[in-house]
């Protein structure tokens, strides 16, 4: 993007300090004023809600429509290939947005708390997403992912109550820290093979999740990974796990039985504890230590059964 000479001043002007410079920048858009550097131009605010950036612009930088509670839809161009941070937080009437191929990064809270945002379709050309870019969007239902993604980064959809089911594409290796977490309506999701991390409190506070199978590949549940999945009635693991971490399945009030895969060495503190449900556990050969209050709270005739080589 080209340099625009009078904001420029106001930002030096404030250079050492960070919370007035960020307030200048978005402030300047939020007015429409127009600076210019030859032929350079700032954007177009066509009232009733709505905004086009105008076509030649290749970034839209941080903070710019932050707490722009009047924004209700944007019209990005194709020459757009940068989404900065919190560039859209806090727009709570923004209702859809159109990303085009030519964006290939989306900054971390990028869409943050756009409580009015029901459905977003991120396009191929995107390779990188930001943490937290759409963490508490309270009324995302529905989000198409790209295959050029490897992970799904922290907390992107923490807090999206009203998501109900995402497909994760064959691209992504991990699923990041509190990614998923208290996705209140997700009801499944579907993990590809080439997952093999599933990081600390991925999906907990699911509380309408009811199944998940975990591909082959993952060698360690993380910390909190599923703790209070409520609803959670059924979960497979494959022989790739070779560690439970602590309170990875704690208050799953619904689970009735799982059983553990040869090859897991460790079962954390507090594990399943709190999982009220819980009669039947297989715990084989292979582990070697098992964490205080493993299963503490489980229901009463909990039955654990100890498999020999």
């Amino acid at each position: 993007m080209k340099k625009i000479v009078e904001l420029k001043k106001l930002l030096e002007v404030c250079a050492e300090d960070s919370s007035r410079k960020e307030w200048v920048r978005s402030r300047c858009i939020y007015e429409n004023r127009k600076f210019s550097e030859g032929e350079s131009h700032w954007n177009e605010d066509l009232g009733n809600g709505s905004f086009v950036i105008q076509d030649g612009e290749t970034e839209i930088e941080a903070f710019a429509f932050k707490d722009r509670t009047d924004l209700e839809s944007i019209t990005i161009p194709e020459s757009v290939n940068e989404i900065g941070e919190h560039a859209f937080s806090s727009c709570t009437s923004l209702e859809s947005v159109v990303i085009p191929d030519s964006v290939n990064e989306i900054g971390k809270c990028a869409f943050y708390y756009c409580t009015s945002l029901k459905n977003i379709v991120i396009p191929d050309s995107v390779n990188e997403i930001g943490i937290y870019a759409f963490a508490s969007c309270l009324s995302l239902e529905r989000i198409t992912l790209p295959d050029s993604i490897s992970e799904i980064g922290d907390g992107v959809f923490e807090g999206c109550f009203s998501l109900k089911n995402i497909v994760i594409p064959d691209s992504v290796k991990k699923i990041g820290i509190y990614a998923f977490a208290s996705c209140l309506s997700l009801e499944r999701i579907t993990l590809p093979d080439s997952v093999n991390e599933i990081s600390k409190c991925a999906f907990a506070y699911c509380d309408n999740l009811e199944n998940i199978v975990i591909p082959d590949g993952v060698t360690e549940i993380g910390d909190g990974a599923f703790n209070s999945c409520n609803s959670l009635e059924s979960i497979t693991l494959p022989h790739s796990v070779n560690e439970i971490r602590e309170w990875a399945f704690a208050n799953c009030t619904n689970l009735e039985r799982i059983i553990i895969p040869e090859g897991v060495t460790y079962i954390g503190k507090y594990a399943f504890s709190g999982c009220s449900s819980l009669k039947n556990i297989i715990i084989p050969a292979s582990v070697t230590a098992i964490g205080s209050y493993a299963f503490d709270g489980c229901h009463p005739d909990l039955e654990i059964e100890y498999k020999d080589y």
